[in-house]
């Protein structure tokens, strides 16, 4: 009988490694594991606040995706792994599998106090949507920005979207004609937000926030959060709006999971994408803390290359192969501000930075549809 991979999760890692399980190996079986066989497209939350993408373009069904790909999916929540990985648990019964590609996702780090009273939008289409909802009723005031990372392992962190929140919020009130009534404020505990993406960016981010009269509280840790402020050990910003992105951890079943874990609860890979001393486990995307650059970034471009070389080492390990593939650590990402977009690209032997431009904005845009097009051309009636 052919061999049995179980990929855990939906999300862009686990669907490239569909993808390309199903291009390298026609027989093998697979069973994709998930609480529903959606996709959200994250990258484009940031345009619901505008207007310019509702929740429900963003949130596909890739049950025809799976169907087309002769995928088993296995409806259920994670709880735990056993036997090392061969063995997967879940809410609506256990799995069993030769090889385990765990592609979950990470999770928010939500102990801060007050953390109820900030909306982040990466959680999902119901918070951009309610971002979207409490600006709209807003006459005016200040609306607060920031993001944060985890104690533990500093590089898990999600900062491009909340620029690009802050420049999008700015370009729309200033389309309302209504940009003169809100103060917006970017708060980080760096003095150099963003820094993974390169110093060029950094200065240029701020060249930005600078431009669009956007005032900054930097250097200061977040301490909690009120209704109405932002607290810092720099001292209060009063705010009647709280936009914050905090750090990152991995999947809440980890720690049942019996594996080894990095500092900051992330499933602790090799540069082969492999679970380290784990028999033909491995991790790829959000889930997992791998070598590499301090400024590795946690995003879809990055998780898809992971994908690909875990698939490939999956694949050889199943055949009795040591693992040769290896991801390109590299960081693509365009900051858009609703109307242009700004062209980031760092890899381990330069770093770019290009100038606001229509042409950006609409590229992202491109990348977007031509993203989901095989998940939506192939969805359900």
């Amino acid at each position: 009988m052919s061999p049995h991979i179980v990929v855990i999760g939906s999300g862009f890692a686990a669907l490239t490694a569909v993808r390309e399980l199903r291009r390298r190996n026609q027989d093998v079986r697979i069973t994709l594991v998930a609480p529903k066989a959606e996709l959200m497209y994250y990258p484009s939350l940031i345009w619901v606040p505008a207007g310019l993408r509702r929740g429900t373009d963003l949130n596909i069904d890739v049950s025809g995706f799976l169907s087309e790909q002769r995928v088993q999916f296995h409806a259920g929540r994670v709880t735990g792994l056993q036997d090392g990985g061969r063995s997967v648990l879940t809410d609506s019964g256990t799995l069993t599998g030769d090889a385990l590609l765990i592609a979950s996702g990470g999770r928010f780090l939500k102990a801060m106090p007050g953390i109820e009273h900030a909306l982040t939008i990466c959680e999902g289409a119901p918070a951009a949507e309610a971002i979207r909802e409490r600006l709209a009723k807003l006459d005016g005031g200040t609306i607060a920005f920031g993001f944060g990372t985890n104690p533990k392992e500093q590089g898990a962190m999600r900062g491009g979207p909340m620029f690009e929140l802050l420049f999008g919020i700015d370009t729309l009130l200033r389309r309302q004609g209504r940009r003169d009534r809100f103060e917006l404020v970017f708060f980080n505990a760096a003095k150099q937000p963003g820094k993974r993406l390169g110093d060029k960016a950094v200065a240029g981010l701020l060249r930005e926030m600078a431009k669009r009269d956007v005032a900054t509280h930097l250097g200061h840790k977040p301490t909690g959060f009120e209704a109405d402020k932002v607290r810092t050990d720099g001292g209060d910003l009063p705010a009647d709006l709280i936009l914050f992105m905090p750090g990152m951890s991995g999947p809440s079943w980890a720690s049942e999971a019996g594996l080894p874990l990095s500092d900051g609860g992330f499933f602790q890979a090799d540069a082969h994408c492999q679970v380290v001393g784990a028999d033909k486990v491995y991790v790829a995307g959000d889930s997992g803390s791998y070598p590499g650059p301090d400024w590795l970034p946690k995003q879809a471009h990055i998780a898809d290359l992971q994908a690909k070389a875990a698939v490939e080492n999956l694949l050889r390990a199943l055949d009795g192969k040591p693992p040769v593939a290896r991801f390109k650590p590299e960081l693509i990402c365009i900051v858009d501000t609703l109307d242009r977009g700004i062209l980031v690209y760092r890899d381990e032997k330069r770093a770019l930075v290009l100038p606001p431009c229509r042409l950006f904005h609409w590229a992202k845009r491109f990348f977007e549809w031509q993203y989901l097009r095989p998940y939506r051309k192939t969805r359900r009636a």
